[in-house]
This record gives structure tokens, sequence and C-alpha cells, in this order.
């Protein structure tokens, strides 16, 4: 008999490698702000929020708050945790996606 396995729990799993959890928060952040803290939240917890949190130095209630719908972290707060994820924030120009920005073109 086969076990299934529930979609978290392999999202979990496939999120604590780093290269497949830097392409899924990338992939969230083109989507919203939303779907990006909803999917920095799930790689925290695939990591052990408490890890995470105590690896940032923020309190776990802290960052479950931050990731929340109604959240808005800091700039220092996405930078400590996705430090303490091993990754980083990182500024790319639009124009290197083939986009150009309203507020930065010059005629």
């Amino acid at each position: 008999m086969n076990k299934s396995v529930s979609y978290k729990a392999n999202l979990y799993e496939s999120l604590l490698d780093a290269e497949e959890a830097s392409a899924y928060l990338n992939a969230a952040l083109e989507d919203s702000q939303e779907a990006f803290l909803k999917a920095l939240k799930n790689v925290a917890q695939a990591r052990q929020m408490a890890d995470v949190a105590k690896e940032a130095g923020i309190r776990r209630e802290t960052l479950y708050r931050a990731f929340s719908a109604e959240g808005n972290p800091t700039i220092a707060t996405l930078s400590s945790v996705l430090n303490a994820l091993g990754m980083k924030i990182q500024i790319a120009s639009m124009m290197e996606q083939g986009k150009r920005s309203v507020a930065g073109s010059r005629r």
C-alpha cells in the first residue's frame, strides 16, 4: 500500500534545497508581495521557524506576524531572515529583463 505524502510536507522537503527555495521565492516575488511573504514563511517553516528566528535574532512570534497577510516587514527583518536562510536581497536592473521603468526612462 502506497503511503501518500501531503502537499505541504512535499513542499517543505523541496524547500530544504537552497536552489529550489531561491527559485520558489523569486517566482513568488514576481507574483506579488503577499505571495512572497507567504513563500518566505513556507521556507522558514520548512527550516524550522524557531531556528530561523533565533539565527535571525528575531522573536518567532514577530516573524509569524511579519509574514501574515497584514504583515509589512522592514527591510532589516527581510534581510535578517534571508541571511539566516543563507540567502540575500539583490537588486537588478529591469532592463536586464527587457522591461523599462517609466520613472527611469529618459527621452
